[in-house]
């Protein structure tokens, strides 16, 4: 039996960590938890994370209708609900707008594959959904395409959602994300992003699958595992495109996406399309051409 005082401690425990961690500024997030075939408890609209109480969260049924609690509840509950109706194994949800995360869906930037070994175990590939107003059903069911692929997605412009059988594990999805993207971050601040050879992240599919965690790239034909394959159909939707991380790619060289050598790490200026020289090598070489001719003179 379902002890929901606890669920909504833990729920509460939950929101302190998103405000602590910067993954919730003011009043922004929200987080719901199933309690039973009709019913979700979530956060109330206009209230810190980190300041909630038990008496403050709200019952919605999952129709969206609020059926308990004296707050009103979160206007983004629909997307709470468009994910449980989708996946009715997933009781808990955490949305909120960490930085680092963030920052790659209001860049439409795709994360890089193949660099950490727990993000690859416990994450995978990270879809960013198109932009929709918050709040409305379009909003809710911009994510849809990916529930059933990924445990984590990056709202465009906006921030993530993550979601699970259980709320701890919902909440881990979005910090490793998040420690995910600084990292990246600042390995490109220091001149480049080294990612594993294709025989290490094969071995590390394997393994995934050992441990029971599902990856959809195993069950793809032809798929080059460290780029960023198994939802490229939806760049164009979503104005996804690189620009700031290149991964290596194991493809013949004749691959419509190009290829860069196998294991290797992307140049220290970066970006760019794979076989075209970068801007520092362009100007440098524009500059001694200049200089050639005026000693030629």
């Amino acid at each position: 039996m379902l002890n929901v005082h606890k669920i909504k401690q833990d729920i509460c425990a939950i929101g302190d960590r998103l405000y602590k961690k910067g993954f919730a500024a003011a009043n922004d997030g929200n987080i719901g938890v199933r309690v039973g075939r009709n019913e979700v408890i979530c956060t109330p609209t206009l209230i810190s994370k980190g300041f909630m109480t038990p008496d403050d969260l709200c019952l919605v049924d999952m129709d969206g209708n609020q059926i308990g609690g004296s707050r009103k509840q979160t206007s983004e509950v629909k997307l709470h609900l468009a994910i449980m109706k989708a996946r009715p194994e997933i009781k808990a949800v955490v949305h909120c707008h960490p930085p680092h995360a963030t920052a790659f869906g209001v860049a439409r930037e795709p994360i890089p594959q193949c660099v950490l070994s727990e993000v690859e175990m416990f994450i995978g590939e990270v879809p960013i959904a198109k932009y929709a107003i918050p709040g409305s059903q379009e909003f809710a069911e911009t994510v849809l395409p990916f529930v059933h692929k990924a445990n984590v997605i990056i709202l465009a412009n906006h921030g993530t959602v993550s979601f699970d059988e259980n709320l701890e594990h919902a909440y881990w999805w979005t910090e490793i994300l998040d420690a995910y993207c600084r990292i990246l971050m600042l390995a490109k601040g220091l001149g480049r992003i080294s990612y594993f050879t294709e025989p290490e992240a094969s071995a590390l599919l394997d393994l995934k699958q050992k441990w029971g965690f599902q990856d959809p790239r195993t069950g793809m034909k032809d798929c080059d595992i460290c780029a960023n394959d198994v939802f490229r159909e939806s760049w164009k939707e979503t104005g996804v495109e690189r620009h700031a991380f290149e991964p290596p790619l194991f493809r013949d060289a004749k691959s419509p996406q190009g290829s860069t050598p196998s294991g290797g790490s992307t140049p220290a200026s970066g970006g760019g399309t794979p076989g075209v020289p970068n801007q520092e090598a362009l100007i440098q070489a524009i500059t001694e051409r200049v200089m050639a001719a005026l000693g030629n003179r």
